[in-house]
């Protein structure tokens, strides 16, 4: 969960950098813009690009500083359909509480609770794979494993 934390403050870079170029290319002029459903779209794209491009390469930065690696349930290398797969599995962490928020327009403060509430009920329903294993990545059939440091050659 840590690797999982370090990885989100990175990617507020990635988003910075992303909303930004987006809306300035759109021209957009505040957050309540009618486009604000292209930026979410746009930034879901964008954060598949970026999770298939480093997973395809066996670690993102985060992984590399906790030392884990993804590989398939064979332990190669995964490829983009896989890691594309994955990305697309990994949206039950959110989607089931994004979803109920949506029609009952629930307060930010009922909305986090819901959220990570959620997100407890998900990690602790690993506990109940044969392997421990988060159930996006046994459905992806890719695996996390404790690896040293790639090499940077």
């Amino acid at each position: 969960m840590a690797c999982w934390l370090y990885e989100g403050m990175l990617l507020f870079a990635v988003v910075f950098v992303a909303g930004w170029l987006f809306s300035t290319l759109g021209q957009m002029r505040d957050a309540m813009d009618s486009r604000r459903h292209l930026l979410q779209a746009f930034l879901f794209v964008v954060f598949g690009v970026y999770f298939v491009w480093f997973w395809t390469r066996g670690q993102t930065l985060a992984m590399k500083t906790w030392n884990i690696r993804i590989v398939d349930a064979q332990g190669r290398p995964l490829t983009q359909g896989r890691a594309l797969a994955r990305y697309l599995l990994s949206w039950i962490w959110f989607l089931p509480p994004l979803a109920a928020i949506a029609p009952f327009k629930l307060s930010g403060g009922e909305s986090t609770v819901l959220i990570f509430g959620w997100v407890a009920v998900w990690a602790l329903l690993a506990r109940f794979h044969p392997e421990r294993q988060f159930w996006h990545d046994a459905w992806a059939g890719t695996r996390l494993i404790t690896s040293k440091p790639m090499s940077r050659r």
